[in-house]
């Protein structure tokens, strides 16, 4: 790990800690040249996962553009970034949990909002409106109504 001030590579590691849900390892270093202290985080690297898209291309799973996806469409109605995060991780653990190599779009989108379904009525509408592409009110209501089922 080089220094980010003077970019030798030498440096010991003062802390570490588990960051969060998704597995990875908080570390707080030291530069054994210059002192600086600085964070890293290490995850475990896993295979690729191949997205097959509704038109069928295929892309490689992003867990930061998951993030995105789930931050923008939901937006206030999770208490913190940290909360999406959460869902990321669960849902990317889910995926790979599976064990295959390429899983259709809409696994993830269900997993997505069976995650918002236990957190928050509100975001999982919200998610499901743009997941689902709906076009009238009806849709909205159906969505509605399976969330009130399941409950």
């Amino acid at each position: 790990m080089r220094c980010p001030h003077c970019s030798n590579q030498d440096s010991k590691v003062i802390e570490s800690r588990d960051a969060s849900e998704s597995g990875a390892i908080r570390r707080r270093r030291e530069c054994l040249k210059c002192g600086t202290r600085y964070t890293t985080y290490e995850r475990v690297e896993r295979p690729n996962l191949a997205i097959v898209k509704k038109d069928g291309a295929r892309e490689l799973f992003d867990r930061n553009k998951l993030f995105a996806a789930i931050h923008r469409s939901v937006g206030k109605f999770l208490s913190s970034d940290l909360e999406v995060d959460a869902i990321v991780s669960k849902v990317e653990n889910e995926l790979y949990a599976r064990g295959d190599t390429e899983l259709p779009s809409t696994v993830i989108g269900d997993l997505v909002l069976a995650e918002l379904g236990e957190r928050n009525q509100v975001a999982y509408v919200r998610f499901a409106s743009v997941y689902q592409e709906f076009k009238t009110v009806d849709e909205f209501a159906d969505a509605l109504e399976k969330l009130r089922k399941k409950k």
